[in-house]
């Protein structure tokens, strides 16, 4: 029979399916802690231990690779993300506690596959482990909890390690933040959701705070990767310096006026922008397209006929749209147009609070054109990377 969790009655429907929660890194190095500190001080093997969430849900989670000795115990959480596509799913967090009978403190550590803070700006200092403040605070509760069960008053060390965290990680945010060796042991709620375009978002938002807190006023910006290919192949920029923002257009923006960012200059692949041209501003084709009706109006207001316009909305790419508007000698006047639109509404977005700009390409015609402020934002950019 399966081990249940808790979560089996909580999901969520999407697109007529059910997708179910799971529980975050924050919750699975808890739990281990719990596990292992309740073993340690008990002196009994455990298969499982319950955690109470910060969202409120009672946790099951079972215990793995159990191995108690004298004064050291060590286990293991296996993450659950649920129907949430996590790269972190299927791994296993331990925890080794061990007793300091000199002290009265408990310590939280990250080991092996834990990733350490190289840069400034994020929640922990620089040469700290990266276990953000809500997970670290509820391995430390549980902790706690589990010692004044057994009326332990001494210390206890802590140590999270991810023996699959290294490689993990590749695959996160971590790098780009300059978090070096792991993972970050993460989660506000403790309790993943599907799907959820909130915990991407927060990442973003982490990635800005840190590069503002460095100084950087006006920020680099790319959707993807071929904006930042792009930005490093064909543009006199800093490339180490860019954030990417995903579908997140509007997020990107409100995020940073909150923050007090000076300015934000975006380099996109047109088949993303062109959609920002229609006020768009979560660029996923999930949410919206228009892509093909954006293009179309930009070049009936070029001169287009309606022949054209016909095949501009026949088209199923934009780089297939290009070549409609290049053969009827209309590219450029319509990229003007495009680039207008865009520049219209980044500013309506930020209600003119900060400077906004874009650079548009394409993969099969490179630069297209770029929006009224672009090459503002390009000079103030370079110039404080000079100072």
């Amino acid at each position: 029979m399966a081990h249940k969790t808790g979560l089996e009655d909580y999901y969520v429907i999407k697109n007529q399916k059910k997708l179910h929660f799971g529980y975050t890194t924050g919750s699975c190095a808890a739990g281990a802690a719990k596990g292992a500190t309740e073993m340690l001080l008990g002196g009994q093997k455990q298969n499982e231990t319950d955690l109470m969430t910060p969202k409120g849900i009672l946790l099951h989670l079972e215990l793995h690779d159990v191995c108690m000795e004298k004064d050291t115990v060590i286990c293991a959480v296996r993450k659950d993300a649920g129907d949430d596509p996590d790269t972190t799913n299927g791994i296993l967090v331990y925890a080794r506690v061990e007793k300091c009978p000199k002290s009265s403190e408990i310590t939280v550590d990250g080991g092996k596959g834990v990733g350490r803070v190289t840069r400034p700006g994020l929640s922990q200092k620089v040469g700290e482990a990266a276990i953000n403040p809500v997970p670290k605070a509820m391995i430390l509760k549980a902790v706690e909890d589990a010692a004044d069960r057994y009326h332990y008053e001494g210390g206890l060390k802590v140590t999270i390690s991810v023996p699959e965290g290294e490689q993990v990680a590749k695959k996160t945010f971590n790098p780009r933040l300059g978090i070096q060796g792991g993972i970050s042991i993460l989660g506000t709620s403790g309790i993943v959701e599907p799907m959820s375009e909130k915990a991407l978002i927060q990442s973003i938002q982490v990635e800005m705070k840190q590069h503002f807190s460095q100084g950087e006023q006006y920020l680099i910006v790319t959707p993807g990767n071929y904006g930042a290919d792009y930005l490093r192949e064909h543009m006199d920029l800093p490339f180490e310096k860019n954030i990417k923002c995903s579908n997140y257009v509007g997020e990107t923006i409100d995020m940073a006026v909150n923050m007090g960012v000076k300015g934000i200059l975006f380099i996109s692949h047109i088949g993303k922008f062109v959609k920002v041209a229609a006020g768009i501003m979560n660029t996923h084709s999930h949410s919206a397209d228009g892509r093909m009706e954006v293009l179309c109006a930009a070049a009936i207001r070029s001169g287009a006929d309606l022949e054209c316009a016909r095949e501009i909305l026949a088209c199923n790419t934009t780089d297939e749209a290009l070549h409609v508007l290049d053969r009827y000698h209309i590219l450029q006047k319509a990229m003007e147009d495009v680039t207008r639109h865009i520049q219209f509404y980044l500013d309506h977005r930020s209600y003119q609070q900060i400077l906004l700009g874009a650079v548009i390409f394409s993969n099969e015609f490179g630069y297209l054109g770029q929006t009224e402020h672009a090459e503002e934002l390009i000079r103030k950019i370079n110039s404080a990377e000079s100072k």
